[in-house]
């Protein structure tokens, strides 16, 4: 099969298009023909080598986090699903590599796609949906009548993030700049903060959740958004102590994720409001519950672009521009 991979890593090195042998199908798998694949801002730093101490990939591997697509094969334990069946996913960390012709990938975190949405749009969604139903809904619990504060709103997060908190009830506030407010103003957000001319903590008061998913400075602008016992959970860092425990890391790295936190952990306890760090994971039954949002309506993709498979590289390039409104998707088939 075709397959773009990382040869080495390196900051905006070129991925690879080459002839890879089709993936092996252990018992609980479905291998799945790609139909799209989703492009995410994480992929790229994989690629520079900011996760080699958590993430372990050897190049040469592929890259990709989100797929739509149909299975064409089962292993001898799968229950779930058979050939034939439309299925988007986000593959678990260590089996990604969804640019590609192919990909197997554990029943556990499939779901049937969304009968209203074209495999692109599917492809969009399952990492950013993930994301946003993991912060919101695990992590902040939050509940009708309640606040929150989603930044970069015109972002692939972002635009999902601020459709859920809708639904879920809330009041919602995002930051955007001038030419994406229509945007994010059609997905539900009440408040919009033009980050180009305004500070959104003079602005924002009396949150009780924020989803930080910019740089240290944001994050710690952010903790004067929050009311007291508020929850600041932050998608970009630094990690936690709690989350190289759930990756099973050693103690040294447990240690070194510790200190990385330590600084806006303090803070945050001096002003009476909870620090975490969120790295989504994989989750087939969570994309069930959303599934439903999508097919009503509640929710829609948002999608900047669409690339052929041949300009994976190019579709890479400009998600880190930072500029996409919503997700950026490759076409394989």
């Amino acid at each position: 099969m075709k397959a773009f991979v990382v040869d080495k890593y390196g900051k905006k090195a070129a991925l690879r298009l080459v002839e890879v042998p089709a993936p092996a199908l252990q018992d609980e798998d479905v291998l799945v023909e790609i139909h799209a694949a989703g492009v995410n801002l994480l992929d790229a730093k994989i690629r520079d080598g900011e996760f080699k101490p958590i993430l372990r990939y050897r190049p040469p591997f592929i890259l990709g986090h989100d797929v739509a697509g149909i299975v064409v094969r089962v292993g001898s334990k799968v229950r779930k699903f058979k050939p034939g069946d439309e299925i988007y996913a986000r593959p678990r960390d260590g089996r990604v590599g969804t640019f590609a012709e192919f990909i197997a990938i554990n029943e556990a975190d499939v779901a049937l796609k969304p009968k209203n949405l074209s495999m692109e749009e599917a492809a969009s969604i399952p990492l950013v949906a993930l994301t946003a139903w993991q912060v919101l809904v695990d992590k902040a619990g939050l509940r009708r009548g309640q606040k929150v504060f989603i930044q970069a709103g015109s972002g692939g997060v972002g635009t999902f993030a601020i459709q859920l908190a809708k639904d879920l009830g809330a009041t919602v506030a995002t930051t955007a700049g001038a030419a994406s407010t229509a945007l994010v103003k059609s997905l539900g957000a009440d408040i919009v903060v033009d980050y180009r001319k305004d500070d959104f903590e003079k602005l924002l008061k009396d949150y009780d959740v924020v989803i930080n998913s910019q740089d240290a400075k944001t994050l710690e602008k952010s903790l004067g958004v929050l009311k007291p016992g508020g929850k600041l959970i932050s998608i970009s860092g630094p990690p936690d102590a709690e989350f190289a425990r759930k990756l099973g890391l050693n103690m040294m790295l447990k240690l070194v994720m510790r200190a990385l936190s330590r600084g806006i952990r303090k803070k945050a306890e001096r002003a009476g409001v909870e620090y975490s760090f969120l790295f989504m994971w994989a989750q087939g039954d969570q994309l069930n519950k959303i599934t439903p949002l999508l097919e009503s309506g509640t929710i829609r993709p948002v999608i900047d672009r669409i690339f052929p498979f041949e300009e994976t590289n190019e579709a890479l390039a400009f998600v880190e521009k930072g500029r996409a409104k919503g997700k950026v998707v490759i076409k394989v088939k």
